[in-house]
């Protein structure tokens, strides 16, 4: 009798292996470079899912900028800080500000838009606003950066130093604040190398969409194992 009583204590479910065992809830938010390929099922947020066996939720919108003030944007989630969904996400991806510089002012004359986006002392500006916005729902955030021109043929060759100072300004926002994490990827495209590129030369390739979603995927496993 004792023996049967064990084996079907045995065969309840415990609630702490069920919780231990709940996969990760991620919300994606950002613009092509997130959303690229993922009517293929190919885009970041694929590769992410598939890595981490997580939840993911894909709101990444081509197009999308940062600060983008029509009325009718939020509703396309052309306004990158509309995207957000609630829910019990346990970590936020965001990317953002490269269709700001490029299509808002060219890459030419944009200090004004670049103060706008991230100040120079990385105190304030509209993305670290969005970041401390994100990380209040209490997700932890991965902030991801740009795929640089290989130097072979891009329209966005000229806005290499622009997006070196964007990304300089967030990640050291980034470094200050605990559970938001910057993710370079400046140094994922070869010089000379197209296969992380679409044609256009600007979007990635399904090649450098999965690669950033496993450098995405890497940095949550990290954080995760480390808790």
């Amino acid at each position: 009798m004792l023996s049967r009583l064990l084996i079907c204590l045995m065969l309840i479910p415990s609630p702490f292996a069920a919780q231990a065992e709940a996969p990760l809830r991620i919300l994606v938010m950002g613009d092509s470079m997130m959303a690229a390929h993922r009517i293929s099922g190919r885009a970041v947020s694929h590769t992410v899912a598939r890595a981490l066996k997580a939840d993911v939720t894909d709101k990444s919108t081509l197009g999308a900028r940062v600060i983008y003030n029509l009325p009718i944007s939020g509703t396309f989630g052309l306004d990158i800080r509309r995207q957000y969904r609630t829910g019990p996400w346990d970590w936020i991806v965001v990317n953002g500000g490269g269709n700001d510089l490029w299509l808002g002012c060219g890459c030419s004359r944009c200090q004004r838009k670049m103060d706008k986006l991230a100040t120079r002392a990385s105190t304030g500006g509209e993305i670290p606003k969005l970041l401390m916005r994100l990380r209040k729902t209490g997700a932890r955030i991965v902030y991801v950066g740009y795929l640089r021109s290989p130097g072979a043929g891009s329209p966005i060759e000229g806005c290499r130093n622009e997006g070196d100072e964007l990304e300089r300004r967030v990640s050291a926002f980034t470094a200050k604040v605990p559970g938001i994490y910057y993710l370079s990827i400046a140094n994922m495209v070869p010089h000379g190398d197209r296969s992380h590129h679409a044609a256009d030369m600007i979007h990635p390739s399904i090649k450098g969409s999965r690669e950033i979603g496993r450098r995405v995927a890497g940095v949550i496993a990290q954080v995760e194992r480390a808790r």
